[in-house]
C-alpha cells in the first residue's frame, strides 16, 4: 500500500531510519580500550620499514663513491643515491597491491611474515655487497617483498571500532616518525665501525671488508625479530582464509574471486557472499576518491620534505637560508619528533571535535602557507640575516608541516571505509597504497629537478617550484572537498 504524502511529510525521507538512530546511539557510546598487544606488534613492524628505507641516507653518498659506479665524477653521486631511494619505492609499487589481496585470500599474518623476511634478508644483503649491481638487486628486492604497509592498515581497522579507530591510526605516523629518525642516526653512527670505534671493532678484518654492514645489520635483525614476534603473538584477523596453495590453481579450477565483474549484479553478488574483488570491482567511486585523497596529500608531503633541507643548505644569495649541517639535521629532527608526539596527543582529540573532511581539509589549507615560507624566509634573511623573524617563520613553517600530517591519520579511515566489501579492505589499501608508492618513486626526483630548474635559471624571480607545490596542495584541496563530512558506514 502506498503511503499518503502531504505537507507534514518530509521531502527527503531517510531509507535508513534504524541508521540514525544507531549513530547517535554509538556517540554516546563509551569507547572501547584500544587492543594493545595486538596494535602493539603493528605498530613494532611498521617501524621496519623507515628504518630500513632511511639508514643507509648518511652513508650512501660514500657508499656511491666507495663501489665506484661513477669513476670519480662527483656531480653523479647525487643521481646514483637518489636511485637507491627511489628504486625501493617504485619496486614496492609494482607489488604491494598484489600482496594485499593475496593477503584478503591466504590471511594478513601470513604477507605480514613474508614481508618482514624480505626486509631482513635484503638488508643483510645491501650491507655485504661491494658492486652497484648487488646494491640495486639488494634495494629491489626490499621493496618488491614489502607489502606490510597496506596490510597493517587492515588489520588496524579489523580490530578497532569506530570509538577508537582515530586513536590507533595517531600511532602511526609516531611510529613512522620513530623509524625515520632512528633510521638516518643508525646509519650515521654506525657505518665504518672499525675506524669509529677502534677499540671494539679496530682489530676486526670483516667490518674493516664490509664498513656497512653493521648499520645494515641493526633494522635487518629488528625485522627479524618482529618476525619472531609476529609469528608467535599475532593473531590473524582475517576468518575466512584460504590454503596457500588455491593460489596456484589452474584458471579453470579457480572460484569466483578470480572471474571478471562484468556488471553491477556481479558486484552485488560478490559482496553478498563477502568475497574478495578483482580489480575491476575495486574501481568504484569511493574507493578512487579515498586513494586520491591518499595521494594528494603524500605528493605534498613528499615534495616538501625533499626540498625543505636542500633549501635550508642553498645559500641566501642563490635563493635558500645558508644554514650548516647540524641545524638542519636539528629541525628535522624537531619535525619529526613534532610530528609523532602531536599525532598521539592531539589528532584524536581534533578527528573526534572537527571531523574527518573537515581536519583532512585544514591539513590541506595548511599547507600552503607552508610553501609560501620558502620565498618569505629567503626575503627576511637577504635583509636581515639570520634574526629572530627569520627564526620564528622556520618555527611557524615546521608547526605547519606537524599540522598538514594530521591528514595521514584521516586518509586510512576513509580508505578501510571505502571497501566494496570486508573481503576487500586489503586490496583496496593495497590500492591505495601504490598510488603513493608512485608518489614517493617519482615525487623526490621531480621536485628537486624542479627546484634546480627554479634556481639555476632563476624562472618566475627564482619561484616557480614554489608556484608548482602550490599547485600540488589546490589539488588536494579540490579532493577534500568531494569527500563527505564522515567516512562511509554501509
Amino acid at each position: 500500500m502506498s503511503r499518503e504524502v502531504d505537507e507534514q511529510t518530509p521531502l527527503l525521507r531517510s531509507s535508513h531510519p534504524e541508521r540514525h538512530a544507531h549513530d547517535e546511539s554509538e556517540v554516546t557510546k563509551q569507547r572501547t580500550p584500544l587492543p594493545w598487544p595486538q596494535l602493539a606488534i603493528l605498530l613494532v613492524i611498521q617501524i621496519s620499514e623507515p628504518l630500513t628505507s632511511q639508514v643507509i641516507s648518511p652513508f650512501a653518498p660514500q657508499l656511491i663513491r666507495d663501489v665506484g659506479i661513477t669513476n670519480g665524477d662527483e656531480a653523479q653521486v647525487g643521481f646514483y643515491v637518489g636511485l637507491l631511494h627511489s628504486l625501493f619505492f617504485a619496486t614496492e609499487a609494482l607489488t604491494i597491491f598484489h600482496w594485499s589481496r593475496i593477503s584478503d585470500r591466504i590471511g594478513r599474518k601470513p604477507v605480514l611474515l613474508t614481508g618482514l623476511f624480505g626486509l631482513s634478508i635484503s638488508m643483510y644483503c645491501f650491507g655485504l655487497t661491494k658492486t652497484f649491481s648487488g646494491l640495486i638487486l639488494s634495494r629491489c628486492l626490499n621493496g618488491a617483498l614489502n607489502g606490510n604497509i597496506g596490510v597493517m592498515r587492515s588489520m588496524i581497522a579489523e580490530i578497532t571500532d569506530p570509538t577508537n579507530v582515530a586513536e590507533a591510526f595517531a600511532y602511526l605516523p609516531f611510529t613512522w616518525s620513530a623509524g625515520t629518525t632512528l633510521g638516518p642516526m643508525i646509519g650515521g653512527s654506525l657505518s665504518h665501525p672499525a675506524e669509529r670505534f677502534p677499540n671494539v671493532f679496530g682489530n676486526s678484518s670483516f667490518f674493516k671488508e664490509y664498513p656497512y654492514f653493521l648499520p645494515c645489520a641493526v633494522p635487518a635483525t629488528v625485522s627479524a625479530l618482529c618476525w619472531a614476534v609476529t609469528s608467535m603473538y599475532l593473531k590473524e584477523t582475517v576468518k575466512t582464509s584460504h590454503p596457500v596453495a588455491k593460489l596456484f590453481r589452474s584458471r579453470k579450477e579457480s572460484d569466483i574471486t578470480s572471474s571478471p565483474v562484468s556488471s553491477s549484479s556481479d558486484i552485488s553478488s560478490f559482496e553478498n557472499n563477502d568475497k574478495p574483488l578483482p580489480l575491476k570491482g575495486l574501481l568504484t567511486p569511493r574507493v578512487i576518491l579515498a586513494a586520491s585523497s591518499y595521494a594528494a596529500i603524500a605528493l605534498i608531503d613528499i615534495a616538501f620534505r625533499t626540498v625543505q633541507p636542500v633549501y635550508y643548505g642553498t645559500p641566501v644569495a642563490m635563493g635558500g637560508l645558508g644554514l650548516d649541517t647540524p641545524t638542519i639535521g636539528t629541525i628535522l629532527a624537531v619535525l619529526g619528533m613534532g610530528i609523532g608526539v602531536s599525532q598521539v596527543l592531539f589528532f584524536p582529540r581534533l578527528f573526534h571535535l572537527m571531523g574527518p573532511r573537515n581536519l583532512y581539509m585544514l591539513c590541506t589549507f595548511t599547507c600552503l602557507p607552508m610553501i609560501a615560507c620558502f620565498p618569505v624566509l629567503n626575503a627576511m634573511a637577504r635583509e636581515q640575516g639570520l634574526s629572530g623573524h627569520v627564526w620564528f617563520f622556520v618555527a611557524l613553517q615546521v608547526a605547519c608541516a606537524i599540522l598538514a600530517n594530521f591528514a595521514y591519520g584521516v586518509t586510512p579511515m576513509y580508505i578501510n571505509a571505502s571497501a566494496p566489501n570486508k573481503a576487500s579492505v586489503g586490496a583496496t589499501n593495497g590500492f591505495a597504497q601504490t598510488f603513493v608508492s608512485i608518489m614517493r618513486a617519482v615525487g623526490p626526483a621531480a621536485a628537486t629537478s624542479a627546484y634546480s630548474f627554479s634556481i639555476e635559471n632563476h624562472y618566475m624571480g627564482g619561484h616557480l617550484v614554489y608556484y608548482i607545490m602550490a599547485a600540488m596542495v589546490s589539488l588536494g584541496i579540490a579532493v577534500s572537498v568531494l569527500l563527505p563530512r564522515q567516512v562511509w558506514r554501509d
